[in-house]
């Protein structure tokens, strides 16, 4: 591994917002609990040498989101293997939140909470995640820490991209969208649509799938699971929670007598 100096991180860079799920199953394999701290910590300022910036805010899935009441077709997250994990994965995890104060909302998983604390940031942030949904649908500044590229998704490109979902589905969460309708169909449909046409386009191929009340009601319900919350007044739709001011943390001074 590289050795990164962290005195020389900027103070004044943007502020690192990150999905840190995917972190835990990187490095849960590894021989030792030793070794993972160890990767973990290097991939992590790795996202902050990479982003010029010695300021983070790390979150967490920890229990049953909202989505999992919201899904009545099928359970949410059904096709994923609900195994035991090696105690690694759950040491991480504790990890991560007494030694980078890395947070958790037992009702949103990380993936609402990087997008709606970087919501009116003024645009000084970067959200760091794997997760091509969180990276083609919150618009933004954004680095892949699995393949280590920088992606901005505008606006449009963001909003275009969530109604491909509610199209297609998303099969990694089990959700399950038209049926028979893939990534190339989804993809022709919409490139005949302007964007503002979209919501009503989609309700009604839904509808023209399976009929008036079904169709709405699937369509309904799909959107829940595949929108990922982009504000405190979208988190306020569908949870009863008040969400804490976004505490930012630096590198430098975080448990500083560690990195002497």
């Amino acid at each position: 591994m590289d050795i990164i100096d962290i005195k020389d991180l900027p103070d004044d860079g943007p502020v690192v917002l990150i999905d840190a799920d995917s972190l835990l199953y990187f490095e849960m394999g590894k021989p030792t609990l030793e070794e993972a701290i160890a990767g973990i910590d290097h991939r992590i300022l790795t996202m902050l040498n990479v982003n010029k910036t010695c300021n983070f805010a790390g979150f967490l899935t920890i229990g049953r989101c909202f989505r999992y009441n919201a899904a009545k077709t099928k359970n949410y997250k059904y096709n994923r293997k609900h195994g035991s994990k090696p105690i690694i994965f759950y040491a991480l995890k504790e990890y991560l939140q007494q030694h980078w104060n890395f947070i958790y909302m037992s009702e949103l998983e990380a993936d609402d909470l990087v997008a709606v604390y970087g919501d009116g940031y003024d645009g000084n942030t970067v959200i760091c995640s794997p997760d091509k949904d969180v990276i083609y649908q919150v618009p933004g500044v954004h680095f892949n820490y699995r393949t280590a590229e920088h992606i901005h998704t505008t606006p449009d490109q963001a909003e275009k991209f969530l109604w491909k979902q509610m199209l297609m589905g998303d099969s990694t969460d089990g959700i399950q969208g038209i049926p028979k309708v893939g990534e190339k169909t989804a993809d022709k449909w919409l490139s005949e649509v302007a964007l503002p046409e979209m919501p009503m386009f989609v309700l009604e191929k839904y509808v023209e799938k399976f009929g008036i009340p079904i169709g709405i009601s699937k369509f309904a319900e799909t959107f829940k699971l595949i929108y990922i919350l982009k504000s405190k007044e979208d988190v306020l739709q569908e949870v009863d929670i008040k969400l804490p001011e976004l505490v930012v943390n630096n590198v430098k001074l975080l448990n500083k007598e560690q990195w002497q």
